[in-house]
């Protein structure tokens, strides 16, 4: 049964229960993969989907087996992914060709095929509509810093292009090695924000990359022109930064920490977590692959620390029954840094 033929959801989001204003239709390199398979004689392959598009995965197996032979088996996995640091290794060694859906690679693998699913939204309409709204002109200020993410990397030298065609000056750079593009970044990490402008234009949907990048640079004008949702808005940190003060001051509070190391391939800081308990004989290292704000109630302890993913923090942290800091929130909470001294919690580097 194709994927066309049955009723699951093709390419079209909006059958997903997420409201676009465009369609938006994928290229899931079947092609790629199929060639994978033949070249490595493999006889497993499996997949593995971000959070959005899981519901993808039922349609994207059955195309694919259509092209596969016959005694080529495909698993898809279950386990949360939110990121190429997301990785499962679990369904990774059991199979011959592991996929790995919506992000851009990490870190390079011969084993894994990593398909970005570039957006084929036209990102030029938004664009033109945030330089005419919250661009300065290129006669008062050229310079313009570009980011995007993965979904939209296939149109960055465009976008740079029709910039720079306008008169502005469009500083970019790769960021480090967590970044495989130019000019793009994570929700974890903006280094590719680093250049020499005052203005950055962020072309990409969502608001959390570019609050992230807002508060990595907070001297930054940053300018966010969504083309999936068709908007135009700037980045505004101050009800984001309110929230983490506020878990600081309960924090203090706190007489026992628990300081969570994950165990996920891409999202380990363990030398930063073992640092933290070597220091607080009241603190507790605990490991978890998932932290939800269930498992952690079952510890009991006054505020925990997250080592891993800061997108575990900064989205999830209201949902906490206590205290969920970054490792910088805790120096503040402990009182060995200013309170002034509050900024955004980024991961650099791969495995």
């Amino acid at each position: 049964m194709s994927q066309q033929s049955s009723n699951r959801p093709d390419g079209d989001l909006r059958n997903t229960g997420m409201s676009l204003k465009h369609d938006r239709e994928w290229d899931y390199e079947l092609d790629r993969i199929v060639e994978a398979v033949d070249e490595r004689n493999a006889g497993t392959v499996g997949l593995q989907f971000p959070e959005g598009l899981k519901r993808r995965g039922p349609g994207v197996a059955d195309d694919l087996r259509e092209l596969l032979p016959d005694d080529v088996d495909v698993m898809i996995s279950g386990q949360p992914c939110y990121g190429a640091c997301d990785l499962d290794t679990f369904l990774m060694k059991r199979t011959d060709v592991f996929v790995h859906f919506g992000h851009s690679p990490m870190k390079e693998s011969d084993k894994i095929i990593y398909v970005p699913l570039f957006s084929n939204v036209d990102v030029f309409p938004i664009v033109e509509q945030a330089i005419d709204e919250q661009l300065t002109t290129p006669e008062e200020d050229p310079d313009v810093g570009l980011v995007t993410t993965a979904q939209h990397m296939n149109k960055f030298e465009e976008m740079r292009e029709y910039l720079e065609g306008l008169g502005y000056t469009v500083h970019t750079r790769r960021g480090d090695d967590r970044l495989t593009h130019e000019g793009q970044v994570l929700g974890c990490n903006y280094a590719s924000a680093e250049v020499d402008a005052d203005q950055i234009l962020y072309v990409g949907g969502g608001k959390f990359h570019p609050l992230g990048l807002a508060m990595e640079h907070p001297e930054k004008h940053v300018v966010i022109a969504d083309p999936v949702n068709n908007v135009v808005t700037v980045a505004d940190n101050e009800q984001f930064m309110k929230q983490r003060y506020a878990s600081v001051h309960k924090a203090m509070d706190a007489d026992t920490w628990g300081v969570i190391f994950c165990t996920k391939i891409g999202q380990g800081r363990w030398e930063q977590a073992q640092e933290i308990v070597e220091n607080n004989e009241d603190a507790y290292l605990i490991t978890m692959d998932e932290i939800t704000p269930d498992r952690l109630r079952n510890f009991g302890l006054d505020a925990y620390v997250n080592t891993g993913c800061p997108r575990i923090t900064t989205d999830d942290g209201p949902q906490f029954h206590s205290p969920m800091l970054t490792p910088g929130e805790y120096k503040i909470a402990i009182g060995e840094k200013p309170l002034d001294s509050l900024e955004f919690d980024t991961f650099h580097g791969t495995w």
